[in-house]
């Protein structure tokens, strides 16, 4: 029997491995890149290796843009690199199993299958669509949950370039049913790097560093009057400032956050009652924490931790002419038959990085139950990783 490599070919990470692993035996970035230290573009380390290369303005080349396969040449350069220095594998022996982006055009299409058969010579080779596959792994997860048994759910993907809330049936993705914001985690960053940019240092070639910035501070606000509140407050009383420190190629080459539990603190914030505002404000701050070390360039985030993951659920709020989340779920579900909608409303599972922000799943609930029919069951269920 042949082996199957699984590769999920994402716009911003590449997750690929066996098929008969559980994990990803490799993760890296779909792209290369040049340190200012080199002359010639660099393929990148695998995403769980301690590389202490310092990537302060690297330029970065991607193969896929908006989601879409826009250069073939340098994605075949990046998977011999995968397929022959990371994963091991013979081609001419294997088969591939491979993840394809919604609507992605034939000629696309049809570059996807030189790569894998001309360049590669793949023994055979199977594409599929993310939600399919989400749907399919969620039914073996919980053979006697809902999904399993109604064979029916509508997957949340928001990846690297784009959300698609997708109702899949019987393992097939309803293509028709589909909505999507043009909205993902490469527009979350740009956004987060033009505020930095504007409010203390200039990051706009920083992709790398704002990258960890976002994944490490940003967070989901389930009360966005009330934080916005709390961010305008002055030294102490303002529990949302926290402090990221950049590398300065000596003695670190990676960014850190200067104080990891003070960026926890927004966890505290529960319901926003007066009492537990008053104890919000009178938590004391060491006042060590408030000094800024000249010594290092650093730079304070407020209220841009929660303001750039509020753009998928507001987009119309920072002038895109986009569909929140929640209504473009709400759509999806309403262009299916009306016996499914009872099921895809309990039913709803959210995968993709840009759903890892913490309350990701609390908010999308919150801003579900008012728009959803009252004799509907919301359920919103995560995926590891």
């Amino acid at each position: 029997m042949s082996n199957v490599v699984v590769l999920d070919n994402g716009g911003g990470l590449i997750k690929a491995g066996q098929g008969s692993e559980r994990d990803p035996a490799v993760i890296i970035p779909n792209c290369l890149y040049r340190p200012l230290s080199s002359k010639k573009f660099l393929h990148p380390s695998p995403i769980t290796s301690s590389t202490t290369e310092d990537l302060t303005s690297a330029a970065v080349r991607r193969p896929i843009d908006r989601g879409y396969l826009i250069n073939a040449d340098l994605q075949r350069d990046i998977w011999a690199h995968l397929f022959s220095s990371l994963l091991h594998v013979n081609p001419s022996t294997s088969s591939l199993l491979l993840t394809e982006p919604l609507f992605t055009l034939p000629s696309i299409q049809r570059a996807t299958d030189e790569l894998v058969f001309e360049d590669f010579n793949f023994k055979s080779f199977f594409v599929a669509d993310s939600p399919s596959l989400v749907h399919l792994y969620e039914a073996s997860r919980r053979p006697y949950g809902l999904v399993s048994k109604a064979q029916c759910s509508l997957v949340v993907d928001c990846g690297f370039s784009f959300t698609h809330a997708a109702p899949v049936f019987q393992n097939f993705t309803m293509n028709y049913a589909v909505k999507r914001i043009d909205l993902g985690g490469k527009a979350l960053t740009n956004y987060l790097k033009e505020l930095v940019s504007y409010r203390a240092v200039n990051v706009m070639d920083e992709t790398f560093i704002i990258d960890d910035v976002k994944e490490k501070l940003c967070f989901v606000s389930l009360d966005v009057a009330r934080d916005l509140q709390i961010a305008r407050k002055r030294g102490r009383d303002n529990l949302l400032r926290c402090t990221y420190v950049l590398p300065d190629g000596i003695t670190h080459t990676k960014g850190y956050v200067k104080d990891p539990d003070a960026a926890q603190r927004y966890l505290s914030f529960g319901d926003g009652s007066p009492s537990e505002t008053k104890q919000m404000e009178d938590a004391e701050e060491p006042r060590d924490r408030k000094r800024v070390d000249l010594t290092k360039n650093e730079f304070d985030l407020t209220n841009e931790r929660f303001l750039v993951p509020e753009m998928i659920f507001q987009p119309a709020d920072l002038g895109m002419n986009q569909a929140g989340l929640a209504e473009c779920i709400v759509r999806a579900v309403n262009s299916c038959h009306p016996y499914l909608h009872s099921v895809l409303y309990k039913s709803i599972i959210l995968t993709g990085g840009s759903t890892l922000f913490p309350r990701f799943a609390e908010r999308l609930e919150m801003e579900l139950r008012p728009i959803v029919p009252d004799d509907y069951e919301v359920k919103i269920t995560t995926q590891e990783e």
